[in-house]
Order: C-alpha cells, then structure tokens, then sequence
C-alpha cells in the first residue's frame, strides 16, 4: 500500500514537472523564435505543418524569425517537441526526391498543454500592465439567473433539460468572466499601490480609483451576494437533481469515454457548470462554506489594504515637504536622460541637475595701472575683482537697460551766469580804473577794480623785463637801468591798457578796500583801447 502511494506521488510529481516543461520555451534565449513558431501553430486548427510549411508562414509574417533557416528551424520544433508544446505527425509523406522527402518527413501538430500556453503568453504580453474593467454588470445578470433557475428547478417538473443547460452555461460563463477581471483588477491594484514613489499625479489618479470605482464595486458585491447566497441556498437540494438530468440529455465529450473493454481512459474536461465542484465553487465565492471566508470577505479585506496602502502613500507625500521623501524614482528618471542624452545634452542636463559647471577659463585684464610680471603667481598676485554676473550666474552679458543721459543743463545755466557775474564785475572794474586814471591818489578802489590793475600791473612788468634782458650786451658795454618808457598791458575783451612809466622820484599810492600800495618811481596811466591792434597789443594779453 505504502509502495502504491509513493508510486502515485511520484507519478504526479513527474506529471507536474512535464506540464511544466512545457513553459521552458518562454524562458529559454531563442524565446523569441520559439514564440514566433507557436503562434503559427495557433493560427490555425489542427495545424499539421512541415518545416516548409512553417518558414513559408514566418517569411509571410516579416518578423524578426522570418530568415530562419531549415536547419535552424528543425532545431527550434524539435526543442517544442521535447518540451511538450508540439507532437510529431504521422501523417504520409508523398515526396518526388529524397531531398524532398527529407524536409517533408517530419510534419508538427500543437499539443493541447501548448495551446493553452501559448494562448496565456500572448494575454499576458497583450495587457499584463493593463487595468482591466471589473464587469459589474455581470453580477447582476447572475443573479438574475441563479433566481429563475432556483424558480425553475422547484416548480414540479422541474426545468426543461434544454433549457436548463443554456441557463447553467450562460450563468457559469458570466460568473467566469466576472470573477477573473474581479482577480484582474485586484492584482493591478495591489501592484500600483505597493509602489512607494507615486508622485503628486499618480496619486491623485489612484486615490480617484479608489474612492469612486472600488467603493462602487465593493457595494455592488455587497448588496448583490446575500441575494445570491439566498438563491444558491434554495438551488442547493435541486443540484444533484439537475446536474443529472443535463447528463442525460446531452452528455457531451463525456458521454464517449470508454466503459471498460480494457481501452485507454478519455479524460475530459467538462464545461463549466456541468461538474458539482463548478456549484461548490460559486457557492464559496459568496457564502463561506470552510470557514476560512468568502471571496466577497476577501474582496473586503483586499479594498481595506488598499485604502491603507493609499494612506501610506498620503503620509508618505505629506513627509515629502520635510524633505523625506523617496527620489528613488527622480533619480531613475534622471539617470535614463544621462543614457539617451548626447554628450552636449548630458552637460545641460547635469547643470540644470546639480548646478555644477564644466571647467571655464576665464580672462580678466588687470587694472590699467597695475603690471603684473609675468612670473607673479596667481597666489601672491593682486586680486581682480571678478562682476557679480559672472561669478554666480557665469553670464557676461551686461544685465539691465542702458542708463540715460544725465542732464548736465542746469549746471551749465549756473555755470554761464557765474559767467556773466564775473564778466560784469571785470567789466564794471575796467570802467572804475578807467575813471579813476590819474587821480589814484584821491579815490578809493574796489577790490575788483584793485585785482584787474594789479594784473594788468604784473603783465607790463613782466613785458619789461624781457626788453632787459635784449639790452643786456649794452649794459655789459656801460648803459645801467630799466627803460620802462614802452612798458604796458591791456586787455582787448575789457577794453582797458595801463601804461606804465618809470620816473626816479615818483611816487604812486594806490587806495584800496584791502589796503594801500604804494608804487616807488612808477608812474600809471589807464586808458581805453582804440581797437585790436596787432603785434605788440596781442603780445601783452595777460
């Protein structure tokens, strides 16, 4: 009994590890061509091909596997044939040659474990990372049948056999299709909010999944299953009843198992709704029947860890402006714009990134009266002073408008007036010692009138002089003095000359405002000037 048993065991363990070979072709690294093969195999029923067959509906197909060749192509089927996904036909070659009759020979069928393989793969890479709608309204349309048939099957007479197996197979086909995009849904769900970096978008999106389409599930589920455990507790005597009546009118692939003869045992795989375990397992899904919950308890307890996971994401972007959030995610975002960007791009990006800058060499002359030897280091040299723009922003641009023209018109009305103040006063002091020659002794001068002589005084002295020096080689000879006899000044813009004459004994006292100066063996003269004349009165301008 004991040897028995282990038998099984190992007989069913054998069984799992065969049905499971089968998926090495999704893993293995020629997947790809593998992929490729099975679905030409799914593309038709009862697909019988030669491995001409095959590279001619991979050409057809102009996909990555369409330059296979023969030889590669052999390699791949018999790899399927070994992992279970395809069975070598028997069918009758008819070949013209031996070569002919060496391509032909081996012909491939799918096996049914293949098929439902590869039907799987190709759903799970057509929406996998998809969020597939829950047919809520497929819940309705159950409840709806498991009511008129629990009506139906307790009437006397019971419900047409016909009738009944349409019931049973359309209840158990939208049952099916509801339960699996419950499953789907639910599987996305956890997968989204099991991710700690959401951001802001992401979980305003979810929270709306959550809020409104999940509470709108979970309600439905929770108003319609006592319905249906109600109407599946006045089904559940009449089960047995029924499933045997729908036996016996259509029996199906059951009906041509072998009964005995020592043939092979058919195993077939009813439709769904034909079998009690089918019942039993629409009765688990809303009533808890083994006490570990229903899938309506389940689907409570996963919306609630949901709602969790939603609120560790809020608290999560709550703590994010302390600064303690993930960037797990920024940085991956970042790091695949270093690896698509091209090397000019790649700087901008770290800039903008970190604010770091590539090397510079910048050139600032010095100021223009400091020379620095070529040998000063940079260390002990002088500092330069380095614009604000270009040290923190790296810019040379000169930032801001143009500044307007200051407006100098003011200063230079004061400055013409202070002009014309001075001009008049000259003036009015030309006039003073004009009227006041000859008698200096009697009147008092002003200031002005004092400056303007003793200016026009300095110049005829100095112009004497320089006759001196011209009659030097004459007093060498003898001839002693000054002769000041010419000695004068004048001034063309006032109109005035002063002519000074030397008289030994003379004695000049010049009355002023600032005090008197006395002239010793001078003699002074002013008058007016008859008019520009050239030479000798351009000369004496002071």
């Amino acid at each position: 009994m004991g040897a028995a048993a282990s038998g099984a065991a190992k007989d069913a363990d054998e069984e799992v590890r065969r049905r499971l070979d089968a998926y090495s072709y999704l893993s293995a690294p020629e997947r790809l061509e593998h992929v490729a093969i099975m679905r030409v195999f799914c593309g038709t029923l009862l697909a019988d091909l030669a491995v001409t067959d095959i590279m001619g509906r991979l050409r057809e197909s102009l996909g990555s596997t369409a330059g296979l060749d023969a030889d590669t192509l052999t390699v791949r089927l018999e790899q399927l044939v070994q992992w279970g996904n395809l069975l070598r036909s028997s069918h009758t070659v008819k070949a013209a040659s031996i070569t002919e009759y060496q391509r032909s020979r081996s012909r491939y069928q799918l096996s049914k474990l293949g098929e439902r393989i590869q039907r799987d793969a190709d759903g799970v890479l057509a929406e996998a990372d998809a969020a597939r709608e829950v047919s809520n309204e497929l819940l309705s349309l159950v409840e709806r049948g498991l009511r008129e048939l629990a009506g139906l099957v307790t009437v006397p007479g019971g419900i047409e056999p016909q009738d009944g197996l349409e019931r049973v197979s359309t209840l158990f086909v939208q049952f099916t299709e509801f339960a699996e995009s419950i499953r789907d849904f639910y599987a996305y769900l956890g997968q989204v909010l099991s991710r700690y970096d959401l951001d802001s978008a992401e979980y305003q999106g979810f929270k709306q999944l959550l809020l409104d389409y999940v509470e709108a599930i979970t309600e439905d589920v929770a108003f319609r299953a006592p319905r249906i455990s109600g109407a599946l507790d006045t089904l559940w005597p009449h089960i047995p009843d029924l499933l045997d009546r729908l036996d016996t009118h259509a029996q199906g692939l059951a009906g041509l198992s072998p009964q005995g003869d020592n043939r092979m045992e058919l195993r077939v795989q009813r439709s769904r709704g034909r079998e009690f375990a089918d019942w039993e397992g629409l009765r688990g899904w809303f009533t808890d029947t083994d006490g570990q919950g229903s899938q309506v308890d389940q689907l409570r307890d996963a919306t609630l860890r949901a709602l969790q996971s939603l609120l560790a994401n809020a608290k999560r972007m709550l703590r994010s402006a302390t600064g303690e959030m993930s960037r797990r995610k920024d940085l991956l975002r970042l790091a695949r714009w270093f690896n698509e960007a091209a090397p000019q791009d790649a700087h901008d990006i770290a800039v903008a990134a970190f604010g770091l800058y590539g090397a510079r060499h910048l050139g600032i002359p010095p100021a223009t009266d400091e020379v620095v030897p070529a040998y000063t280091s940079w260390w002990t040299g002088p500092v330069v002073e380095v614009p604000v723009a270009l040290r923190e922003r790296g810019s040379r641009a000169q930032r801001g408008g143009a500044s307007s023209v200051e407006d100098h018109s003011a200063q230079k009305q004061r400055l013409r007036e202070a002009a014309h103040e001075r001009a008049a006063a000259r003036a009015a002091a030309a006039d003073e010692l004009r009227s006041a020659s000859g008698r200096f002794a009697e009147i008092r001068l002003t200031s002005a009138a004092l400056g303007l002589l003793l200016e026009l005084l300095a110049t005829a002295l100095g112009n004497a002089q320089l006759r001196r020096r011209v009659t030097s080689d004459a007093e060498r000879e003898g001839t002693a003095g000054f002769d000041l006899s010419a000695a004068s000044s004048e001034d063309v813009e006032l109109g005035i000359r002063l002519t000074v004459q030397r008289t030994p004994g003379a004695r000049t006292v010049l009355h002023s405002v600032d005090g008197d100066l006395e002239l010793d063996d001078l003699e002074l003269a002013v008058d007016r000037t008859s008019g520009t004349a050239d030479g000798e009165t351009e000369a004496s301008v002071s």
